[in-house]
């Protein structure tokens, strides 16, 4: 979790109070990137707990990527990191992400502490906004922490966003591409992913 200043609040019928930082996931620019929901847990009608966990078909498609990520050739170029990794880009900037791709040589495990990275990932990916801006909507919020992915050396960006069914494939010095989420999409080195086709051989309702 990344701690971030807490910011006043105002509630219907309540005081002003305080936004606690263990409501906080990122912060982008220096403003906070609260967990989706954080109105309703400041409201009382649900709990940290309910907020902060991924959905049964978003981990369906993180374990799709991941056994992508780690085929042979993958496993061999690129450390493979899951979990929200935490990135520190500067001051201003903490970011995470669903699957991060390291260059073994610039984040080797035997420099591994207690610290986010501090140095960018290959390729970074995203499944879905789970995340929401006090200023901005979720296409700003994607927009903008892409941009900074790819401005602090992350070669490219892949969001997957299962309420569109598209995937969102963002790269240094190329125009983003918006493609159904049932294409095929090369991560890197050959390696393709089609979450929509893989959904529907699951028999998922979602495909």
């Amino acid at each position: 979790m990344i701690v971030a200043k807490s910011l006043n609040y105002t509630l219907s019928g309540k005081r002003a109070g305080k936004i606690p930082s263990y409501l906080v996931h990122e912060v982008l620019d220096g403003e906070p990137v609260y967990y989706k929901g954080y109105r309703e847990v400041l409201a009382g009608a649900r709990t940290l707990e309910e907020i902060i966990g991924s959905s049964t078909l978003q981990t369906a498609i993180v374990e799709y990527l991941l056994g992508a990520c780690f085929s042979s050739r993958f496993r061999k170029r690129y450390r493979i990191i899951t979990n929200e990794g935490g990135l520190h880009l500067d001051k201003r900037n903490n970011l995470a992400g669903d699957i991060e791709l390291f260059d073994p040589a610039k984040l080797p495990v035997s420099t591994a502490d207690l610290h986010y990275a501090t140095v960018p990932p290959e390729i970074h990916l995203e499944v879905d906004v789970n995340t929401e801006m006090e200023h901005f909507t979720d296409e700003q919020y994607i927009a903008k922490k892409t941009t900074k992915l790819l401005e602090f050396g992350v070669k490219k960006v892949i969001w997957i966003l299962s309420s569109s069914k598209t995937i969102i494939i963002a790269a240094r010095d190329a125009d983003r591409q918006v493609v159904d989420w049932a294409e095929d999409v090369e991560v890197a080195d050959g390696i393709l992913i089609n979450v929509g086709r893989y959904l529907k051989e699951q028999g998922s309702p979602f495909a």
